[in-house]
């Protein structure tokens, strides 16, 4: 999916023309993967346009080039303000916007204590991934012959550039064979997530999910299923589960911030209960989408709206 160029993207403290928003090729997250990001979306809500989640975004992202012993020049307040800032700048009703910390251009060694770190945000137009039709009629997957990151391997909760060199491989190797979407394996063999989403099973009415300590990123659209699906007096179940649970499956769904809450209408060439989309899943997709139009109350303030700042 080819991104459409925005005008400003925030560099280093200012907003800088989209075509002068580069890097030298020497660049340390270029040769090593160290590298943190986000994917953070904004909603053109009954409200008028409005983050989701902002603020946890922003603190995961401190927290993952942590984890990496990353230092950031920036706060959390002063990353949330960047954020506003390029979205207001490219006057953008809906977004998707990524923040990403990186460390520069300084030595070639795989030590990385003396290359100093860079941080960028910028803010695109971006439909959802696997495409909006999926939303009602689901995607086809397949379990990927490659397995995700083995905890105390590479830190499966940091949201790191380079830990998705195994997504890459999971989702050209799904799109080769003809699927929309790979889904990995936890080193266990028990099912982990899609190579950028989690995944829900759903079987006679309980939602199951697998846990944070099975090699997953626990995402904040996860985290928010949890609780719209406790408002709905819905059961989650967080713990292992065995890839033919996916062939026996009432409903299966993918979260994440780019494909929000798609359906799963197939693996590996079966179908997936009735095809297509689910009640549940529905239910689910209703609830997280009515927070925008208003049919859902944001009891828990994930909803922050734009401010009118300019370059």
């Amino acid at each position: 999916m080819t991104i459409r160029a925005s005008e400003w993207i925030w560099q280093d403290g200012r907003l800088v023309p989209w075509a002068e928003a580069t890097v030298h090729v020497l660049t340390h997250a270029l040769h090593y993967g160290s590298s943190w990001f986000e994917g953070i979306r904004v909603y053109d809500t009954n409200r008028g346009p409005c983050f989701f989640r902002l603020d946890e975004h922003v603190r995961r992202l401190l927290e993952s080039a942590r984890i990496h012993r990353c230092p950031v020049p920036w706060s959390k307040e002063e990353l949330i303000a960047a954020c506003h800032q390029v979205v207001a700048a490219n006057g953008l009703a809906r977004a998707y916007v990524r923040p990403l910390v990186f460390r520069g251009y300084g030595t070639l060694s795989v030590d990385p204590t003396e290359t100093p770190t860079q941080v960028v945000v910028a803010a695109v137009e971006w439909g959802t991934y696997l495409g909006a039709e999926g939303l009602e009629s689901g995607v086809d997957t397949c379990v990927s012959s490659w397995q995700r990151v083995a905890p105390n391997t590479i830190p499966p909760q940091a949201k790191a550039g380079g830990n998705y060199l195994s997504s890459t491989l999971i989702h050209m190797e799904a799109r080769r064979l003809g699927f929309d979407e790979g889904i990995g394996l936890a080193p266990d063999g028990t099912v982990g997530e899609g190579a950028g989403e989690n995944i829900f099973v759903v079987r006679e009415g309980v939602l199951r999910t697998p846990p944070e300590s099975g090699s997953i990123l626990p995402g904040l659209t996860r985290d928010a299923v949890f609780h719209l699906a406790h408002d709905l007096g819905l059961e989650v179940r967080e713990g292992p589960i065995a890839r033919e649970a996916l062939y026996s499956a009432d409903e299966i769904f993918l979260t994440g911030t780019a494909v929000e809450i798609m359906p799963v209408r197939s693996v590996d060439r079966l179908e997936v209960g009735a095809g297509g989309r689910g009640p549940i899943t529905q239910r689910i997709q209703g609830a997280f989408f009515g927070l925008f139009d208003g049919s859902t109350i944001d009891t828990r303030g994930w909803l922050q709206r734009v401010r009118a700042e300019q370059p």
